[in-house]
């Protein structure tokens, strides 16, 4: 390590000053004549080296106590370098619309859907307030004041939260652009609370009145979704090589995905497990054998290529009445009508858009089945298989529902235990 400079830190020479100084460097004669001083009042320079070998310099007027202020600055720097904590404040100092541009160009490539909604994510709600700001000038409490009062919606900024803290976290890898995440730590509140009766699936026999509501056309794919639990795209991308009737099981090797608004192929399902075999129920099975034998499906398996917006809604099992692709859109059309038409319709206002939902929704046949398999004493292990999930104890938390009558089952158990048990009465 070489030696270390005397003069450092150095006072400049300022033009206005009048000390003996910096008269030798600017002359009355050149720069003007003014009052002579004893003391300089130019600013105390701080000299170091940045970790890759580059001089780096900052000012402190002397007015602010410069040169103590230059010493102390001096010493936290050699410190950082030292310890491999130093930042260069100038890296920081770029907008954050700089630096999505940057952070943006390098990511991994990423399903259509989760690239979309980042982008939506940064587009709608962190560009308009966030990106003019330099990234050294972010400070916690603003943030959380924007996420708490701006940002509406648990799940909306829980998906923001994610952009932004994903965003602040690559910055500090990136040279330490700045010191530390302000965005780790902020507080996105707690999911909106939902009555039982709303998340609770319809039973079996409520589904049968649904499926007597529908027409005779899509009644099969109801019955299909209420024995199998496969997604909506898992289901609409059901293609007939992947059916095997003999061994009464199919299997998930794609999904049909939406991309502002256009159907496209996913090879991949929403996870690794997604990849799995299902098992045929009969009822199943006869639902694959009447729309096969309403389409006549092709018993191939087209690659997905360069487009995957190309279909090829020739292989599909289940599709619409005219031979295209089942959509969520068009078949809402015929779903309300039938709920209603059963009598289970009920409206639900949802706390953080203001919208009404119906219940029951499609994906709700995805529950039914889960509950019948824990109904059956199915293992948890075996039913994440089926279900496609990666973890057992998410299928229990997410789709297996107590039934409707647990607290009289609960009173039924506890009944012998309070029988001669003395109450009290009103005197």
């Amino acid at each position: 390590m070489g030696r270390r400079t005397s003069n450092n830190p150095r006072q400049l020479r300022e033009q206005g000053c009048g000390c003996m100084l910096c008269m030798e460097k600017y002359p009355p004669e050149k720069h003007g004549d003014r009052r002579r001083r004893r003391d300089c009042i130019g600013a105390w320079q701080a000299r170091y080296r940045s970790p890759d070998g580059k001089q780096k310099a900052k000012n402190f007027p002397i007015s602010e106590g410069g040169k103590k202020k230059a010493e102390a600055f001096l010493d936290e720097i050699r410190t950082k370098v030292r310890k491999r904590t130093y930042a260069d404040p100038k890296r920081g100092e770029i907008t954050m619309s700089q630096w999505w541009e940057l952070w943006w160009a390098a990511q991994p490539d990423r399903a259509v859907t989760t690239r979309n909604r980042k982008l939506s994510n940064w587009n709608a709600h962190i560009k308009p307030k966030w990106g003019t700001w330099r990234l050294c000038d972010l400070e916690y409490i603003e943030l959380q004041a924007w996420v708490t009062k701006e940002v509406k919606g648990y799940h909306t900024r829980k998906k923001v939260h994610e952009v932004l803290n994903q965003m602040l976290k690559a910055a500090v890898k990136d040279g330490r652009r700045i010191p530390f995440n302000p965005a780790a730590d902020l507080d996105i509140g707690e999911p909106p609370a939902k009555h039982p009766d709303d998340v609770r699936p319809p039973s079996r026999e409520q589904v049968a009145l649904i499926v007597a509501a529908l027409p005779s056309y899509y009644r099969p794919l109801i019955v299909f979704l209420e024995n199998t639990g496969m997604r909506w795209g898992e289901a609409t991308g059901l293609r007939w090589e992947n059916v095997d009737l003999e061994a009464q099981h199919l299997k998930v090797k794609e999904v049909l995905s939406e991309d502002d608004g256009r159907l496209f192929r996913k090879s991949a399902p929403k996870s690794i497990a997604g990849f799995r075999t299902v098992p045929l129920t009969p009822a199943a099975a006869d639902a694959v054998r009447t729309m096969v034998a309403r389409h006549r499906p092709d018993a191939t398996v087209t690659p997905i290529g360069d487009d995957p917006y190309d279909l090829h809604a020739d292989e599909l099992v289940f599709r619409g009445p005219q031979g295209g692709v089942l959509t969520r859109h068009n078949f809402r059309r015929v779903w309300v009508p039938a709920i209603q038409a059963a009598g289970l319709a009920r409206q639900v206002r949802n706390p953080e858009t203001g919208r009404d939902e119906w219940w029951p929704r499609v994906h709700d046949l995805r529950h039914v089945f889960a509950t019948w398999l824990k109904d059956l004493g199915i293992p948890e292990k075996d039913a994440q298989a089926v279900l496609g999930h990666e973890r057992g104890s998410k299928v229990t938390w997410i789709y297996q529902h107590a039934p409707e009558d647990v607290a009289a089952q609960v009173r039924a158990r506890m009944a012998p235990e309070t029988e001669g048990v003395r109450t009290l009465r009103a005197v």
